[in-house]
């Protein structure tokens, strides 16, 4: 098997906002390697208006707002 490559989309990442207290990839990442950007601070009041843009962008939530 091959080494595993995981990439963070800065754009969609909520530090899990919405779903866990904490961010899970720095929970379960076997070593210490996802630091935080400095260059991208988010309150968690950003994290939670971006979760819900992400959520409300959800192609089964699509249909529910078709008239």
């Amino acid at each position: 098997m091959g080494e595993h490559i995981y990439v963070i989309d800065p754009e969609r990442c909520t530090e899990c906002v919405g779903h866990f207290d904490e961010p899970q990839c720095q929970v379960l990442c076997p070593v210490s390697c996802i630091p935080n950007d400095p260059h991208r601070v988010e309150s968690k009041s950003m994290l939670m208006a971006k979760f819900e843009l992400l959520r409300a962008f959800k192609p089964e939530n699509q249909d529910a707002r078709q008239p």
